[in-house]
């Protein structure tokens, strides 16, 4: 008998509409012969199942269920592809959890702590995964610029803490770019990270479980048009995404070791994909996406097809590993 499987997508960030076409892809790619594939949007203001012709009808929050044709539809698995809050921070599994329906990705833990680059840069350093130097500020902290740039440097980079798609980041040269880089990440939450900037390769790297194996895709170099790899860069086609990367055999295996490394550190499950920036042939540590991006411009199903599997595949697999 063919499982109910909702795809939940949307979300509260401002990354929605990245995670609408996430969940679309999902749902285009798996096969309808193995499952009943039910599109599931969630924002603020509604719950709602789409059907193809963008009719609604509303989720029960209390049972995560939904009539269709008098009929009440329970999933026995929901994929996540939502990008920010509520999918990717700890909030949608936990009230996942709560109802005993299996979810698809990494736990309440993992979720909360990777969506918080503070937070997990900071657990990371204790098992030694470098990152760049850094300083954290809340909304209401006394800000000292001459501090700033003395621990982190010119340019640098002000960004949200719980953010994704490079919302809420600004790359500063001088000292009175400050003040308009922390208006901006303020906007999209209480807590800033200052990083200093690391001139070198940039590389994405995805880390997925497949055939109960924890492996490593083939690595992917970024080369932005733009300053930095920002929305644009991401979304607008500026920029220049080479897989497998154009870097030393000794690179790639530091990277991929390091990746490896943080995903079993964390416990991470299911698809994750961890961005890096080598200085002095070294991998640094910029953030971990436990929900990364699915669309047709996104880096890991570019990743995925070069590792010569097929999505529907990995999509398949992703939802047999938190059936059994």
């Amino acid at each position: 008998m063919k499982k109910n499987i909702a795809i939940i997508m949307g979300g509260y960030s401002s990354e929605y509409t990245i995670s609408i076409e996430s969940g679309n892809e999902v749902y285009d790619a798996l096969d309808k012969n193995k499952f009943n594939c039910y599109k599931v949007l969630i924002l603020k203001n509604k719950w709602v199942y789409v059907n193809e012709n963008n009719h609604e009808e509303n989720i029960n929050k209390d049972s995560f269920t939904f009539k269709l044709n008098n009929n009440l539809i329970q999933f026995d698995c929901v994929f996540n592809a939502i990008h920010g809050s509520p999918g990717e921070d700890g909030v949608i599994q936990k009230y996942f959890r709560k109802l005993k329906i299996p979810l698809t990705g990494s736990d309440y833990f993992q979720s909360k702590i990777t969506y918080d680059k503070i937070e997990c840069l900071n657990y990371l350093k204790k098992y030694d995964i470098k990152s760049a130097d850094s300083i954290s500020l809340s909304l209401n902290d006394k800000i000292d610029i001459n501090e700033i740039i003395s621990k982190v440097g010119l340019p640098c980079f002000v960004k949200a803490s719980k953010s994704g798609s490079s919302y809420g980041i600004t790359k500063v040269y001088k000292a009175e770019e400050f003040e308009n880089a922390f208006k901006i990440a303020f906007k999209v939450g209480s807590n800033i990270l200052i990083e200093s900037f690391l001139d070198g390769i940039e590389v994405s790297v995805g880390v997925i479980t497949y055939n109960n194996k924890t492996i490593c895709l083939p690595i992917t170099e970024i080369i932005s048009q733009n300053d930095f790899f920002d929305y644009e860069a991401k979304y607008n086609g500026e920029s220049s995404e080479i897989t497998p990367a154009r870097i030393s055999d000794e690179m790639k295996s530091k990277v991929t070791e390091e990746s490896l490394k943080i995903y079993k550190t964390l416990g991470l499950k299911g698809i994750s994909r961890s961005e890096f920036i080598f200085k002095n042939e070294n991998p640094y540590l910029l953030e971990v996406n436990t929900v990364p991006g699915l669309t047709k411009k996104s880096i890991l199903p570019q990743q995925v097809k070069s590792a010569g599997i097929s999505l529907a595949d990995l999509y398949e697999n992703t939802i047999n590993e938190v059936l059994i």
